[in-house]
C-alpha cells in the first residue's frame, strides 16, 4: 500500500489485514529513518523480503521516530499474505516482490494537510522536509502508474478502482462491514 504520507494508507491497511484474518503488517514508518526518509530499500531487502521469500521469520530493528535510534529487533512471520505499507511501498525496486501494488488516491496537499493535523505544529519542520524529500522520490520513482488498484477513503468504507496498470475487474465498493 503506497501513498502520499498522510493519505490514510495505515488506517485502510489495519483494516484490510483485519478482513484478511490477522495479516501480519510491516509500516515503512519502521525501516525509515530522519537520516534516510526513503535510502531503505538495500535494508528491507535483507532484512524482511530475503527471509520471507525463503518461508522464513524477517528480524528487523524498528526505528524510534522519537528517540531518533533503532529500537529493539521485531520479527515478522512468514504467511500466505504479508501487507507493507508506507511511502514508498510500491518503488522500483520492490515492485518484482509485490503481488499487488494498491495506492491511496489522495492529492499530496491534501494527504499533507491531514499529516500535519495528525502530528500537531510540534512536527511542523519535520512535515516541510518530508515534503520536499517526498516530491523527490516520486518524482524519481513513481508508485502510482504501476499501481493494480487505486482506493479512495468514502464515508462509508473505501471505493476500489483499477489502477493505471490496468485490471479486467470493475471498479468495487467496499464498505466498512465487507
Amino acid at each position: 500500500m503506497d501513498g502520499h504520507a498522510g493519505s490514510g494508507k495505515s488506517t485502510f491497511t489495519a483494516r484490510l489485514a483485519t478482513a484478511l484474518g490477522g495479516a501480519p503488517v510491516l509500516h515503512l514508518d519502521d525501516v525509515a529513518t530522519h537520516a534516510e526518509p526513503f535510502a531503505w530499500t538495500e535494508r528491507l531487502l535483507r532484512q524482511v523480503i530475503t527471509p520471507l521469500g525463503r518461508g522464513e521469520s524477517a528480524r528487523y530493528l524498528p526505528y524510534d521516530w522519537t528517540g531518533r535510534r533503532f529500537g529493539d529487533p521485531r520479527d515478522l512471520p512468514p504467511a500466505p499474505v504479508v501487507l507493507v505499507e508506507g511511502v514508498g511501498a510500491g518503488r522500483r525496486a520492490l515492485r518484482p516482490f509485490l503481488t499487488r501494488l494498491l495506492w491511496m488516491e489522495l492529492p499530496p496537499d491534501e494527504a499533507w494537510t491531514r499529516g500535519r493535523r495528525r502530528d500537531g505544529p510540534a512536527l511542523g519542520d519535520f512535515w516541510t522536509g518530508w515534503e520536499r524529500e517526498e516530491r523527490r522520490h516520486f518524482a524519481r520513482d513513481p508508485s502510482r502508474p504501476f499501481a493494480d488498484l487505486l482506493v479512495r477513503q468514502c464515508r462509508a468504507g473505501y471505493e476500489v478502482l483499477p489502477g493505471p496498470v490496468g485490471t479486467s475487474e470493475p471498479g468495487l465498493f467496499v464498505t466498512d462491514g465487507d
